[in-house]
């Protein structure tokens, strides 16, 4: 698999239950959400705005993809947790399963963030992305074109604790699901990239 197979396998809707340990409350969360990723254009104005921020030529980058998600948590009944945010592969020349990934808000902290990216032999992606007080690593892997399974962890800066783990199974929701909420959430994106 190569970073194009990756984000075309990735777009649509997604139904996702996440189970997290914060290691450091000593306490267990789960997260139920919705996960909406869309395509988006080398030259849509978000795209070409996280690029130039980064010092990154438009033609190094490839298939550039917004999402956002919207779920309910367990710890806080009346917390809606919602965000979306912009990301721009950027493939090494010279290792074509390897690079960078840029991403308008980040995992761990809510901040513009530029994460490696690898994609194993078995189709892994695997995202590391270091930011000012932690580091995170995400693993994502399909079972199938509607499934797919995300581990992360959150570390102390220097990657040596780990602070909080989680995994996540996610749905590909169906059509008649989905319709509907594909394009208001497309044009929200749209919108709050602008």
């Amino acid at each position: 698999m190569n970073i194009e197979e990756f984000v075309r396998l990735s777009i649509g809707s997604w139904r996702s239950q996440r189970s997290g340990h914060n290691l450091a409350f000593q306490h267990f969360e789960e997260v139920r959400s919705t996960i909406e990723i869309v395509a988006l254009e080398l030259d849509d104005p978000a795209t070409i705005e996280l690029c130039e921020s980064y010092g990154i030529e438009l033609s190094q980058a490839t298939h550039p993809f917004g999402m956002n998600w919207r779920g309910e948590s367990d710890w806080d009944d009346d917390e809606t947790i919602e965000g979306s945010c912009i990301l721009v592969p950027v493939p090494d020349r010279d290792r074509p399963n390897s690079g960078k990934l840029l991403r308008s808000q980040g995992y761990a902290e809510t901040m513009a963030a530029a994460g490696e990216y690898r994609l194993g032999e078995d189709g892994t992606f695997v995202l590391e992305t270091q930011y000012d007080r932690a580091a995170a690593e995400e693993r994502i892997w399909f079972a199938n074109p509607n499934l797919r399974f995300r581990v992360s962890l959150i570390k102390t800066s220097n990657g040596e604790g780990v602070l909080t783990a989680s995994f996540a199974s996610e749905i590909r929701m169906t059509v008649s699901e989905n319709r509907e909420k594909v394009e208001t959430e497309t044009d929200r994106i749209s919108t709050a990239s602008s």
